[in-house]
């Protein structure tokens, strides 16, 4: 059976679709039969992100609704065999997810796939309570600023209580914590909350620290996930966090500010 991961947080905009494509292609291109299902109904941003979305023809609800089958509203990752997204709906409302369809669908993604990631909504709302209620693990994705902060340690609280672990007495969902957008050079300055900060306050298993980095958007924009540019702090950050979700013990890059060259010094850069 797959192991079902949800990508969470309490805030939006903090990278949780970013990070739910990074690590799927991560997880894919290291072997493992890997989807990733978009649970933002009504929005869709996934498929946009994964650069797939000329490909949708059927969707999530559809396939809970019996109006397609998974094989039909699957799409294949034309850079990676091993991926797979299964889109969002932009049609239709949030209350069309409910927990048997989801269930169904999960359990059908089981058979034949490694690891299933689930792009939840942000907050608390009825589409993010559907994409945590399954999950074996939680990425809780965070900014390093109090609000988010403070909105991920109310997650925590409902991933803990609500989920079908919790109510069916199984263990615990495994929780990770991913910074996202972090600057040391800010954190220098007093205007961010630091690793340690942050950690203190959460407590969890610290999965990667991304660096705040223009290669994000413009993956975002080029429909790639941003894992696949090594040339960049934030994809070597992300290829380090999927070796840390699989057992490899890493240590955390990016937390320093980094030192100038003689040549930056000199002209100023």
């Amino acid at each position: 059976m797959a192991r079902t991961i949800v990508i969470t947080s309490g805030k939006g905009g903090v990278g949780k679709t970013t990070t739910s494509a990074a690590l799927a292609m991560g997880l894919a291109q290291r072997g493992h039969r890997t989807v990733v299902i978009d649970f933002d109904v009504g929005l869709r941003n996934l498929d946009l992100i994964m650069g797939c979305e000329r490909r949708v023809v059927y969707d999530f609800i559809n396939v809970i609704n019996g109006e397609s089958n998974i094989n039909q509203a699957l799409i294949r990752d034309k850079r990676c065999d091993s991926l797979y997204v299964l889109p969002a709906s932009q049609t239709r409302d949030k209350d069309a997810l409910t927990k048997e369809g989801v269930g169904k669908v999960l359990e059908d993604l089981g058979k034949s796939f490694d690891y299933i990631v689930c792009d939840s909504p942000a907050g608390i709302e009825h589409g993010a309570h559907m994409a945590m209620y399954y999950a074996d693990d939680a990425v809780v994705v965070t900014n390093p600023e109090v609000s988010s902060v403070r909105d991920s340690d109310r997650m925590l609280g409902i991933l803990s209580s609500k989920s079908r672990r919790a109510e069916q007495n199984q263990p615990p969902i495994r929780e990770y914590l991913l910074l996202t957008r972090y600057s040391p050079e800010r954190v220098a300055k007093g205007e961010m909350l630091s690793v340690g900060d942050v950690r203190e306050i959460l407590s969890l298993d610290l999965l990667g620290v991304i660096p705040e980095s223009k290669a994000v958007l413009t993956a975002s924009n080029s429909g790639v996930p941003v894992i696949m540019d090594q040339e960049s702090d934030a994809g070597q950050a992300y290829s380090d966090a999927v070796a840390r979700y699989l057992g490899e013990d890493l240590p955390h890059r990016f937390l320093e500010i980094k030192k100038k060259g003689f040549f930056s010094r000199m002209l100023g850069g």
